[in-house]
């Protein structure tokens, strides 16, 4: 028998990061959220000062422990693999004013980066998308690995979970692993909604706002 794969809850250990990391890599590329080397990922344990994040050029669902960086908060690679994915700012920076994020998954959504492109607002159409995604911030273009890229993506996650990264991808936070992939996987669910809805030439219908204020406040 295989292996069971890793719970997805808050991990004790940094190997226990790595091993969801490994897991939601081969997530991302088997739903089509990513494609081989596109995208990269990233946690800590709560309150440290350290981050593991996938190097560079790694397979996302190919990860082994040995691809994986370890970072601190200062941006030095203290551990792992010596070249850090070209994205390491975007965690970094991001850590950095989010104390409470404790994961980061960065992927290449087709829909979401599509819908975004075309110059269409991402709705949020179901009880998860308003639960798990909340509300969308957004960057506009800058070149991978940049600090500009880097230091607008971390502004717009001082207030949301779930960044769009114009012509890009997207950024989703969570208190642990889980919550980053499950917020990730909705916000692309609600662009491929979207443009569905699109496609049906409705332009307006959305989560009801009275529901959304209910949950705010359950």
């Amino acid at each position: 028998m295989g292996s069971a794969k890793p719970r997805m809850g808050q991990a004790g250990t940094v190997d226990g990061l790595m091993e969801q990391l490994i897991d939601v890599g081969a997530t991302v590329v088997s739903r089509g959220f990513a494609l081989a080397s596109g995208g990269n990922l990233s946690a800590r344990l709560p309150g440290s000062e350290e981050f593991v994040v996938t190097g560079k050029g790694t397979w996302l669902d190919r990860l082994e422990p040995d691809d994986f960086t370890v970072m601190n908060l200062a941006g030095e690679v203290v551990g792992g693999n010596p070249q850090p994915s070209s994205e390491w700012k975007l965690h970094q920076r991001t850590y950095r004013v989010r104390e409470d994020a404790n994961a980061i998954v960065h992927m290449h959504p087709q829909h979401a980066v599509l819908v975004d492109a075309l110059g269409h607002e991402i709705r949020l159409l179901t009880l998860d998308h308003a639960v798990y995604v909340r509300s969308i911030g957004r960057t506009p273009f800058h070149p991978n690995g940049s600090d500009e890229l880097a230091d607008t993506a971390a502004e717009q996650a001082k207030e949301h979970n779930c960044v769009l990264l114009a012509h890009h991808g997207c950024s989703a936070l969570g208190e642990d692993v889980g919550m980053a992939l499950r917020r990730a996987m909705n916000l692309e669910e609600a662009a491929t909604a979207t443009y569905r809805a699109l496609m049906l030439g409705d332009r307006t219908t959305r989560f009801p706002a009275s529901a959304d204020e209910a949950i705010q406040h359950a």
